[in-house]
């Protein structure tokens, strides 16, 4: 069927002999004005709706709908986004290419031609996920790591090569290149394509990494996925959402000296937690905005699952130009560029008033103040002059306000005991007075003060010298993650400050676990061309690797010493990284407090060596002139930084450094061997097995739902289920599904022991996402989560563990891993369901937390409110979601998990539509409750009824 608005394809110069033709939204806005004050990022939008629009999968209607946006209106209808490409990186991207394989062999079984399962728009994964700290602090660390890597994932990376070859439009990164967010906005994205019959249009993409939101940062619309929408992109199919509402977010002012993009992005995260963004887009604008380059707008762009909002979008403007320039974009790509933005009428970020926007949230730069976030969660912005004024007061605060929960004590630093000693006045007839410190007491003895060791605990030399750790201690410090790494200023920075507190004499105390990781072969490159690579490698900061790394646990173990000594004596110790994520457990499960922090505040933190120092009061450390340092005294400038910023703009250096991702791949990845042919043979592997997803599999689809007058009861009700969960808030989908380390002691650690894996080849549960046994026994296995359906202690915690109470026929209970009473429940034919608080689902993109749901025999999850893309993976994968009304909760209806529960939903399972639960209590009673099915839109209604999207996508492959 042809193009109902094919009038508005048209043609646009880009020089002397050089056109294109695009489909031209300021021609649409002739039939639909309002196009003309359409925010920027849904224009984007726009135009790929009009592009694709065939009359079947999009239609005319969609067109209009689009184009006539309103900014306050209810949003009821979904939009078909057909995205222009798609990214990966392995963790998320190993499980979706064995999705891929088992459709191919699913079809294989069923006599149908297996190509019809190959990606229809460009997929890239870049490898980045699976390097560790296992070395670090010396130069050759990089070097041993990657040997490491490549050892422990062998068999991932054989499979991706089979990926490599089996299909035409799926491409890899390898390992060592960079993080995936850093290497799409250096290398990948093109900001148009231009289809084989000479039409552009705007890159658009989605990703399975949440914060994919980073390449809004060059004026891209893209968002983070699970693997299993980004699975349906890449096959056809639109990626369906509700019409946003669009929070256009004015910047005004400038930074002041001293203050960092990290400063601004933890800033901007907090305040839009508080105007609750989640699931609509954020545009910025403003004076303010024009003046930030890219690198500080993709700082931001990076952080938008912490905000909460779907995407943090930038225009494309001049500072745009200047980054495609200074990263190795050819001048032709360029002027083509340019030349489509201004065609669409869409070049240059607007100022107050050009837009309509659903809400505008002010932000002026001079407010910025240097901040860290945590230490639990990366909203919580913490004043830097604040932060051991804050871990002193969650030290002993209850885990339901956020802190530890440790016996209240006095904690000081070496600095402000010695300054007690100093000042302490006899006090006769007195009692002994204690002032606890991380290592040290003032006690009062005879009226005279004396210095003690106290509250720490002795670990045995490290490289020579008698180390004592305790509360507070920083014992991780890691440049790391893409949100700052990816970004000059901040390095440059933090090379600086590195190398000013060298030449003071300032160093980092051996036993704290030092890192680099930067996004991509380039940071190493300017900060070596710039002369601080060498500073930063004398305080520990030697290179690790180029990946994810400490930011999503890959931070490797601490010494076993070290360990001991934290859990004998339950010590608060502390991370401080560059990162965008701090939940409980991500960085290293016996790290109970994580801050995130810029680069150069990972460095001065690491020579402090505690976050109970006050750095805006007290000395960083003591020079080798034995005078105290301060922060200022090594704080770099903006004109320092400035100075040296071209190092970081080396369009040649991009050029050379990406060319190799095809020419140079390394050793390393061309040593590794992939199997051949169309579908894969499935060896027996730890690492890689065909999923269940498709056992039974027809291409027979749901029956017809009911008429809309039938009195039908519906066929997708849960009932006598059991509650296997009770939740609070803010339950991440590191809760549920953990990326980190396995225990050997874990339903997940003790499958791999069966199977002839030793601990120390465990890897991490991450790398493991392509082989569903392990998957489905590390669900619900984070070391932190807490079930609050086993009882409370004397002091109120609750043990932690992902353990549950199973309830047997007879009304018995038994404590066990929530993986053995999942099993149990399904032996016995019984669904299983969740209760949960607010924002449940909350973090990455992680697929794997609602396929282990799944595949639990879980049928139905209940929460206060869900956090926009896991709710969405568990429609994906045959899961209900359902929601609260008012200020119901599972604590207001007393539930124990002792109860049996039915869920009935709509006969239709009509969007958003009402549904009953009844609780059955072991006395007899019985309560009925409205709840909220959030199945928000049509097009998920059908994946529901499929069993999910997976057998959904194929029965129309399949069926042509």
């Amino acid at each position: 069927m042809p193009n109902a608005f094919a009038n508005t394809l048209q043609t646009f110069q880009a020089g002397p002999g050089r056109s294109g033709q695009f489909y031209s939204l300021p021609e649409l806005a002739k039939l639909y004005p309002n196009v003309r004050r359409l925010p920027m990022s849904l224009r984007i939008v726009l135009e790929s709706v009009l592009r694709n629009c065939d009359g079947r999968k999009i239609t005319a209607e969609h067109v209009e709908q689009v184009a006539n946006w309103s900014p306050t209106a209810s949003r009821t209808t979904e939009i078909p986004f057909v995205v222009a490409r798609v990214v990966l990186q392995d963790f998320t991207g190993v499980p979706l290419l064995a999705d891929l394989a088992a459709m191919r062999s699913a079809a294989q079984r069923l006599g149908k031609d297996v190509g019809r399962i190959e990606p229809l728009v460009p997929v890239d994964l870049v490898v980045d996920h699976s390097i560790m700290v296992d070395h670090y602090g010396k130069t050759d660390a990089i070097d041993l790591n990657m040997k490491l890597e490549f050892r422990r994932n062998k068999e991932r990376y054989q499979f991706m090569k089979w990926g490599m070859q089996a299909f035409d439009t799926f491409g890899v990164v390898p390992p060592g290149f960079g993080i995936v967010h850093q290497v799409n906005l250096e290398y990948l994205a093109r900001g148009i394509h231009q289809r084989a019959d000479g039409v552009c249009y705007f890159d658009s993409l989605v990703g399975t990494d949440s914060h994919t939101t980073m390449i809004n940062g060059v004026g891209v619309v893209g968002w983070g996925v699970g693997g299993i929408e980004g699975e349906a992109a890449m096959l056809g199919q639109p990626v369906y959402f509700l019409t946003p509402d669009v929070v256009g977010f004015e910047l005004t002012g400038k930074l002041r000296e001293g203050c960092t993009a990290t400063d601004l992005v933890l800033s901007v995260t907090e305040l839009l937690r508080k105007h609750k963004v989640v699931g609509k887009f954020v545009e910025f604008f403003g004076e303010g905005t024009r003046s930030l380059a890219v690198p500080d707008r993709a700082t931001i762009g990076n952080m938008a699952p912490e905000y909460g909002a779907t995407m943090g979008f930038f225009p494309v403007d001049e500072r745009t130009i200047d980054y495609f320039e200074g990263t190795g974009r050819t001048r032709d790509q360029i002027k083509f560029l340019e030349a489509y933005f201004r065609a669409q009428q869409m070049f240059g970020v607007p100022m107050p008033g050009d837009v309509d926007y659903s809400a505008v949230v002010k932000l002026d730069l001079g407010d910025v103040t240097p901040s860290l976030s945590g230490p639990k969660r990366p909203q919580d912005r913490i004043e830097l002059g604040k932060v051991a004024g804050t871990f002193r007061t969650l030290f002993s605060k209850p885990i339901a306000e956020n802190g530890f929960n440790q016996q209240p004590e006095v904690l000081l630093t070496r600095h402000q005991v010695e300054s007690e000693l100093q000042t302490a006045a006899p006090v006769p007839d007195n009692p002994p007075t204690r002032l606890a410190a991380p290592r040290y007491e003032v006690e009062m003895e005879a009226n005279k003060p004396t210095l003690r060791a106290s509250h720490a605990t002795s670990v045995p030399p490290v490289e020579g010298g008698d180390i004592t750790i305790g509360n507070g201690d920083v014992l991780i410090a890691a440049i790391t993650s893409c949100t700052n790494t990816s970004n000059p200023g901040v390095m440059l920075a933090a090379g600086l400050l590195a190398k000013k507190a060298v030449e003071k004499g300032l160093r980092v105390q051996p036993h704290i676990k030092t890192s680099l990781s930067p996004g991509s072969r380039m940071v190493t490159e300017y900060l070596r061309d710039a002369k601080l690579l060498p500073y930063l490698e004398q305080l520990g900061f030697a290179l690790a690797g180029y990946g994810c790394m400490t930011c999503i646990g890959n931070s490797g173990d601490l010494t076993p010493e070290i360990n001991e000594a934290i859990s004998q004596s339950d010590l608060v110790c502390a991370a401080v990284l560059s990162g965008n994520r701090n939940f409980e457990a991500r960085i290293h499960p016996n790290i109970k407090a994580n801050f995130l922090a810029s680069p150069p505040l990972v460095v001065a933190y690491a020579i402090a060596g505690t976050v109970l120092k006050d750095l805006m009061t007290e000395p960083v450390g003591k020079g080798k002139d034995g005078k105290d340092v301060w922060l200022g005294d090594i704080w770099p400038s903006s004109d320092e930084i400035n100075k040296l910023m071209k190092h970081a703009m080396n369009p040649k250096g991009y050029r050379n450094s990406y060319g190799k991702v095809k020419a140079e791949p390394g050793a390393l990845w061309q040593g590794i061997e992939g199997v051949a042919g169309d579908t894969y043979s499935w060896p027996t592997s730890t690492y890689i097995a065909e999923p269940p997803f498709f056992e039974g599999f027809t291409l027979e689809g749901p029956p017809p739902l009911p008429a809309a007058s039938a009195a039908a009861a519906s066929k997708e009700a849960v009932r006598d289920a059991r509650i296997i969960a009770l939740f609070g808030d803010s339950i991440t989908t590191d809760h549920i599904s953990p990326a980190g380390s396995i225990k050997d002691t874990s339903p997940a650690g003790r499958w791999l022991q069966e199977h002839g894996v030793v601990k120390t080849d465990f890897n991490s549960y991450g790398s493991r996402r392509g082989n569903h046994e392990v998957m489905m026994r590390g669900t619900f296995a984070n070391v932190r989560i807490r079930n609050l359906m086993l009882p409370a202690g004397p002091d109120g915690s609750r043990e932690e563990g992902g353990l549950t109470l199973y309830w047997d026929r007879q009304g018995g209970s038994q404590k066990m891993f929530i993986y053995d009473a999942a099993m149990k429940y399904i032996s016995e034919g019984r669904g299983t369901v969740i209760f949960a608080g607010e924002e449940y689902g909350t973090g990455s993109s992680r697929d794997w937390a609602a396929k282990g749901t799944q595949l639990l025999g879980i049928k139905a999850v209940v929460a206060r409110s869900f956090e926009r893309i896991h709710r969405s993976n568990l429609v994906g994968m045959g899961v209900l979601p359902l929601q609260f009304q008012g200020d119901m909760s599972w604590q207001a209806l007393g539930l124990t998990g002792e109860e049996t529960i039915d869920i009935v939903p709509d006969a239709q399972l009509r969007p958003q539509s009402q549904a009953e639960m009844v609780i059955r209590r072991p006395d007899g009673t019985r309560q009925e409750v409205k709840l909220t099915l959030r199945i928000d839109t049509p097009i998920e209604v059908d994946y529901y009824r499929h069993g999910g999207i997976l057998p959904y996508v194929l029965r129309q492959l399949l069926a042509g």
